[in-house]
């Protein structure tokens, strides 16, 4: 089974039949971000999009801020997760970007 964090504008998560989450309408809660971390093996920060507005607005590049208050800024503003994100048999995952890095998951 294929899950894919997607955001339908993202051409990058196209072709591959899966349960489709659109995490901008449904966002992943703090419990699940931890999963897909562990599973991803990065941290919170690592999976941020650094470059959206939201990222600066927040005050989200002080180094001071904790791992919770990472997750709860995702979970508030999704926009901030970096994406596509695909998870195999909920046991392994990888970011899509580069594309490449989900062929492994995918044989």
């Amino acid at each position: 089974m294929i899950t894919i964090y997607h955001n339908p504008r993202c051409s990058k998560s196209r072709g591959v039949e899966a349960e489709v989450i659109e995490y901008l309408t449904a966002p992943p809660d703090v419990a699940t971000l931890r999963h897909l971390l562990s599973l991803l093996r990065l941290s919170p920060r690592e999976l941020m999009r650094r470059k959206e507005a939201e990222y600066a607005e927040l005050g989200l590049d002080d180094p001071a801020l904790d791992d919770a208050a990472l997750l709860a800024a995702m979970v508030a503003h999704p926009r901030l997760i970096e994406r596509p994100i695909v998870v195999a048999d909920n046991a392994r995952a990888a970011l899509g970007r580069p594309p490449e890095a989900v062929l492994a998951l995918l044989d």
